[in-house]
């Protein structure tokens, strides 16, 4: 079975005929979880996390069904960088650069995937891919095969980055996680909050 998908860079086949990139069902790695829907694992670094600015929305179930499923970090090194004016995080796509990032993985139902696509601004400021994540901590109850990787010790998650960035933010710190009341004194500016 094939599945037309629009904000996804890492593309298994192409139709040559209209440039539409095919995924097979199979790689978009949506897995069936006890709450009965079809679910994607997201990997959140920034002010999505627990105790972070955005969190709000993860438990929003207005906005869709978000279950928290454990820690881990990115198996290859990324830059995560806080740049604009409204201080915001960026794990800029360019592996072996930076650090392994931490963050949290998240089972998400489609329409939760929806807003977060909306809410990254993908597919313009953040691009959503699958990244290969080093699980910590694992607090999931899935199915067999969800729990057979988490004791492998690696999932495939959802991740938001960014490849469309100013070249000057190459040259920002690199950070392993992110806090906006960090040490780095960069404070997050929520969106109400903007000018």
């Amino acid at each position: 079975m094939w599945f037309k998908y629009t904000c996804y860079e890492n593309f298994q086949d192409m139709n040559p005929a209209t440039g539409q990139i095919l995924l097979k069902l199979s790689e978009v790695h949506f897995k069936h979880a006890t709450f009965g829907s079809t679910m994607a694992r997201v990997f959140v670094y920034g002010t999505l996390k627990k105790g972070q600015p955005n969190y709000k929305h993860m438990i929003n179930t207005a906005k869709g069904l978000a279950k928290f499923q454990g820690r881990g970090h990115t198996v290859e090194k990324y830059p995560l960088v806080i740049a604009g004016k409204y201080n915001i995080p960026y794990m800029l796509n360019i592996p072996g650069t930076g650090h392994h990032i931490a963050g949290e993985i998240y089972s998400v139902d489609e329409q939760m995937l929806q807003f977060l696509d909306e809410f990254e601004g993908c597919p313009d400021m953040y691009q959503r891919t699958l990244m290969r994540i080093q699980v910590v901590e694992w607090e999931g109850k899935g199915g067999a095969g969800e729990a057979r990787a988490a004791a492998d010790g690696v999932l495939e998650c959802f991740v938001y980055s960014t490849a469309t960035y100013p070249p000057e933010w190459v040259g920002l710190p690199y950070y392993d996680s992110y806090d906006s009341s960090g040490k780095h004194g960069l404070s997050y500016v929520l969106r109400e909050s903007r000018e």
